[in-house]
């Protein structure tokens, strides 16, 4: 497998959503998801205590290819024919085109989808409020199948549900409004949530930002007119292999380029596609975002990350 090149599609949280209470580490697996050249997935599980080496095993990003959705828990991954560079974010011009998710975002403004797209939103969503370790907060959507998956691949540190919605469409209507009337972005950046595990907001006060921004968006979604949602107060169940890296203490930024080079660490912990590793031969938690990964053509092996020569300078 070491001679093998893979094209690296992500990190995802995989197997069934959990019940009510505290997740344990291991209750819900992650995993790097990799494709070989015959278009076969491979799963690198990202356990703690996983060693990760690779190395790049090409410049630039490749086309993830696009996806058919035919129904709530029925989709097709479709290799890109041409194997071609990346060309807006993770794929190319034609494959965008013909993808079925990026007709969601404008189903609530009268866009047309497929009928298996349709099939799809017409499920039951969720919207929630998630806040990430510097204090961040989104309003974002979930649907049913994904509920609690969606909350632990975008590495939410604090989340609650606000509203179950009917449908796609009802909640996304929802979503904007929240952002026009409350102020709440639907979106906060890779690179500030790994950035934010680098100084975690205490515990206690991240917990009581959450609250107070989710008791707002509820008192708002009670004044709304508008069939089709339920106003809900229930509190998202973050992972327990994200526990560590959530929790304040000194560690410091990946000093390295994810796009070249090799590359070798261990994993302690995992927020979303961000861990908290270990270099060999340095005592010290680094933040890498794995996320830099995606849409790269990498070789696994025996690898390791140079350590920083004046370990002193990153203090």
């Amino acid at each position: 497998m070491t001679d093998t090149r893979y094209l690296v599609h992500g990190v995802f949280w995989d197997g069934p959503a959990p019940a009510a209470g505290p997740v344990p580490p291991g209750a819900v697996g992650a995993a790097l998801r990799l494709q070989d050249s015959a278009g076969a997935f491979t799963n690198v599980a990202l356990d703690a205590g996983t060693r990760l080496g690779f190395r790049l095993a090409g410049p630039g990003k490749g086309c993830l290819g696009h996806h058919r959705v035919h129904g709530p828990a029925d989709r097709d991954h479709v290799v890109c024919p041409e194997r071609a560079p990346a060309a807006r974010g993770s794929q190319c011009g034609p494959c965008f085109a013909v993808d079925d998710s990026r007709l969601i975002h404008d189903f609530h403004r009268g866009g047309r989808v497929t009928p298996g797209l349709r099939a799809y939103l017409m499920q039951p969503h969720w919207l929630y409020v998630a806040s990430f370790a510097n204090g961040a907060t989104k309003i974002g959507t979930a649907s049913q199948l994904r509920k609690w998956h969606r909350l632990a691949e975008q590495g939410a540190v604090v989340a609650r549900y606000v509203a179950r919605a009917a449908d796609g469409r009802i909640v996304r209507i929802l979503e904007d409004l929240v952002t026009r009337d409350a102020g709440l972005p639907q979106q906060v950046r890779s690179a500030a949530k790994a950035a934010g595990l680098t100084a975690p907001v205490p515990a206690v006060a991240l917990e009581e930002l959450n609250s107070r921004l989710a008791a707002g968006v509820r008192t708002l979604l009670g004044g709304v007119v508008l069939e089709g949602f339920d106003v809900v107060d229930e509190r998202w169940q973050r992972p327990g292999l994200a526990d560590a890296a959530c929790i304040p203490a000194l560690r410091h930024a990946y000093p390295h380029d994810l796009g070249s080079d090799a590359h070798g660490f261990v994993i302690s912990s995992l927020s979303g596609s961000v861990a908290l590793a270990r270099l060999d031969g340095a005592d010290l938690d680094f933040v890498v975002n794995l996320g830099g990964l995606k849409a790269r053509t990498i070789e696994l092996g025996d690898h390791g990350s140079e350590v920083p020569a004046v370990q002193e300078s990153l203090f």
